[in-house]
Formats: structure tokens, C-alpha cells, sequence
């Protein structure tokens, strides 16, 4: 394997300009959820959101390098217990997870909640999902212990995981590929439930349709990039403090 060259300082700030997107967007829940980065070549360690600071004023000072060998109370209250068993056990297990997003956001939350919790290709974006995203429906508490290594297991080769009951995933080898899934997840599915609750009949587009879409959406070079530069630019004007 290559080894994976990381600059700490621009992933601080490009995780933190996510941060605060993710609040503008009303797609966090205050101080709860978590995003990691690994930036060691074996995933063990990792940046992570501190408890306590809220994602509208998130600062690339705040984030906190973590290694996934050690325990909570290594870090004390400064780290989310469930934040460290989840994002721990998925850098520990899936190395490949470099850059890990999970968010309890409106739509996809509602999607969580139902008996069949999958996102069916209705439109362009949902199709980009399409057989794209691991289902887990084994919700069993908060994602201590025993359970963040279960959620470990369940992601194999996809870039998703629709966590049943609890909210959702995505990973990705930069924090702008994580942040562009679950951005355009979560819009996927306010599609989805917002077409849902008029109680009309849905228009399902067939299986061949949504993999010739789901293709084309990753065909788009440097899209996920190009997305969180626009953001960071948005950020470098009005709100520039998330740099430092």
C-alpha cells in the first residue's frame, strides 16, 4: 500500500468548514454526532469533534487527534463516550473509512424509522444510492462497546450505511467525498418522505435506470471537491474564525 500523505492543518479546516455547513443546513442535532478523519496509513489515528462544542462555531484548533488503540478515558470528558466506541471501532476495522460522517438529520432519521428503511431510486439523487448503501436494522443502544463494533462490521464495501432506528453513515476517502454523500443523502431522502406523505402512488425508476444514474454521479470528477471548496469560500467571507 502507498502511503497516504496527509496535511493536518487543511483537514482541520476542511472538517470544520463542514461542521459549520452541517448547521446551516439544520442537519445537526446541537452537540451530538460526530466526524472523524484518519490520518495515520492504518486509520488509528484520527481527528474528531471535542463534546461540548457546537458545530456552528467549530474551529480547526478544536478538533482533537485521537488513536483508536486507546480507551475513553484516556481523553477524559473532553470526547463523547459514543462518539469514541463508534468512530473508534469503524477506524479500527474498516482502514479504508478514512473520513467518517454520522448525523441523526431530519429526513434521513425519519427514513431510519420505518419498518423498510431503504432509499428506493425516485429521483436523480436518490438514484445515486442506488444498491450503494449498507442497511443495518439490529439498533440494540447508543453505540457503546459491543455495539460500535457490531456497527463495524455491517458497513463491507459501501460508502453508506443507513443505521436502523439511529440515523445514518457515509465514509469517504476525504472529508469533502464524506460531507458531498450525506449532504445529497439527506436530500435524497427528504425527497423520498416528502413524496411519501402526499399518499399518492410513487414513480419507482427501474433497476437499470438508477445504476446507469448511480454510474454517471460518480463519474463527476472532482465534484465532491469543487463542493466544499464553494463552501469553504462561502466560510472564508462571513465566518472566517472556522480556519484557525
Amino acid at each position: 500500500m502507498s502511503e497516504i500523505i496527509v496535511d493536518l492543518d487543511e483537514a482541520r479546516r476542511d472538517l470544520a468548514a463542514v461542521f459549520r455547513w452541517i448547521a446551516r443546513e439544520a442537519m445537526h442535532e446541537g452537540i451530538a454526532n460526530h466526524f472523524s478523519f484518519a490520518v495515520s496509513d492504518d486509520g488509528q489515528q484520527f481527528l474528531m469533534n471535542p463534546y461540548g462544542v457546537h458545530f456552528s462555531r467549530m474551529k480547526a484548533s478544536d478538533l482533537v487527534l485521537l488513536d483508536a488503540r486507546k480507551t475513553p478515558d484516556d481523553y477524559g470528558e473532553n470526547i463523547d463516550p459514543t462518539a469514541w466506541w463508534i468512530h473508534g471501532a469503524m477506524h479500527r476495522n474498516n482502514p479504508q473509512a478514512r473520513c467518517i460522517i454520522h448525523l441523526h438529520s431530519k429526513y434521513a432519521t425519519a427514513l431510519s424509522a420505518l419498518k423498510d428503511p431503504s432509499l428506493p431510486a425516485v429521483d436523480q439523487t436518490t438514484c445515486r444510492f442506488h444498491n450503494r448503501v449498507a442497511i443495518d436494522t439490529g439498533f440494540d443502544g447508543m453505540g457503546l462497546d459491543d455495539e460500535a463494533e457490531r456497527l463495524s462490521q455491517c458497513l463491507g464495501n459501501k460508502r453508506m450505511m443507513m443505521m436502523g432506528n439511529h440515523g445514518f453513515m457515509s465514509v469517504g476517502e476525504t472529508p469533502a467525498l464524506a460531507f458531498d454523500l450525506a449532504y445529497h443523502y439527506e436530500r435524497g431522502c427528504r425527497t423520498y418522505i416528502t413524496a411519501l406523505s402526499t399518499g399518492a402512488p410513487l414513480s419507482f425508476l427501474p433497476d437499470s435506470v438508477a445504476e446507469k444514474t448511480a454510474r454517471q454521479w460518480e463519474q463527476y470528477e472532482n465534484a465532491a471537491e469543487k463542493h466544499l471548496a464553494a463552501i469553504r469560500s462561502i466560510l472564508d467571507d462571513d465566518a472566517p474564525d472556522y480556519r484557525h
